[in-house]
């Protein structure tokens, strides 16, 4: 496992809450990131712990391979994936997203 591989598999498990996303909380560099920190927000996340992956090449492509999935943003609750902003949508809109981040 590489040095990124580990640092994500660390950060994913030791924060309850963590959105690897194009920016930050405050500023988001895409509308789907703003859109899932919206989606946090509304559910009553107050310290939304974020990963800005324009920062780092190596966690941009890593957290990809993590999830094998192609996307960012991808949400993780209690250290497992979540997914990108059109699940956060369909489960925000069932009430589901809401109950496991209260949970």
């Amino acid at each position: 496992m590489s040095d990124v591989q580990t640092w994500i598999k660390e950060t994913v498990g030791s924060t309850p809450v963590v959105l690897f996303m194009k920016g930050t909380a405050q500023f988001p560099q895409c509308g789907f990131s703003g859109r899932a920190i919206q989606i946090l927000k509304e559910c009553g996340v107050e310290n939304i712990a974020t990963v800005n992956v324009l920062d780092d090449p190596e966690v941009r492509q890593g957290i990809k391979d993590f999830s094998n999935w192609p996307t960012v943003p991808q949400l993780y609750v209690k250290g497992e994936f979540i997914g990108g902003t059109d699940i956060m949508n369909e489960m925000f809109a069932s009430g589901e997203l809401k109950t496991l981040l209260n949970a």
